[in-house]
């Protein structure tokens, strides 16, 4: 979602950014000086923005959990003819309730005069750069599983425990074991066993 904005910012657009974090808004107006707009994300925010964008950019992440239904049917259907809604949450299942998945060949499709632009992985656009990124991101993690084995490095990293979804066929991810309705174990008791 930053790097959407620094870009639209970037073409000169006048952005917007909701969200429900206000620690993270703060965060926003220090980062980029008053050079967007942001607001706390209600349902009618949501849908005040939303009607009168051009482009709206659904970039929602809950670790481990499908992503909410941000956008429903009837507030597409009073955006303006020809807007563009993007949603980069389409891999946890599309923060937009028209959005299904779609391809680099095939990366567009209009619902009531909106276009759709849904690619699943969209990294993988930039197949050779989106490689790099993501390397240098995972390798201190990967390094430390391999140097320590992986309970020593879960275990000394609350970061990495953080990732844990599976250990021993128990649950350890509040979200997942959420998502699936199964019973959560704590990440520490599962490494310890």
């Amino acid at each position: 979602g930053t790097n959407a904005a620094k870009m639209a910012m970037g073409l000169e657009a006048e952005v917007v950014v909701l969200d429900k974090s206000v620690n993270r808004l703060k965060e926003l107006d220090l980062l980029f000086g008053g050079r967007m707009q942001t607001i706390y994300s209600t349902r009618d925010s949501v849908e005040d923005y939303v009607c009168q964008a051009d482009l709206v950019i659904g970039a929602v992440l809950v670790p481990g959990a499908s992503a909410p239904k941000l956008v429903d049917r009837a507030m597409l259907a009073k955006m303006q003819k020809g807007a563009v809604v993007v949603d980069v949450a389409i891999d946890q299942g599309g923060c937009f309730e028209t959005s299904k998945p779609t391809t680099h060949a095939e990366p567009t499709y209009i619902v009531d005069d909106v276009v759709h632009y849904c690619v699943a992985n969209m990294p993988g656009g930039v197949a050779r750069t989106s490689t790099f990124a993501l390397n240098n991101a995972t390798l201190p993690f990967a390094l430390a599983l391999a140097d320590k084995g992986w309970r020593q490095a879960l275990a000394d990293d609350a970061h990495l425990l953080d990732g844990l979804n599976v250990a021993h066929g128990e649950i350890t991810h509040p979200a997942v074991a959420e998502a699936l309705g199964y019973a959560l174990t704590a990440p520490q008791k599962a490494i310890a066993a």
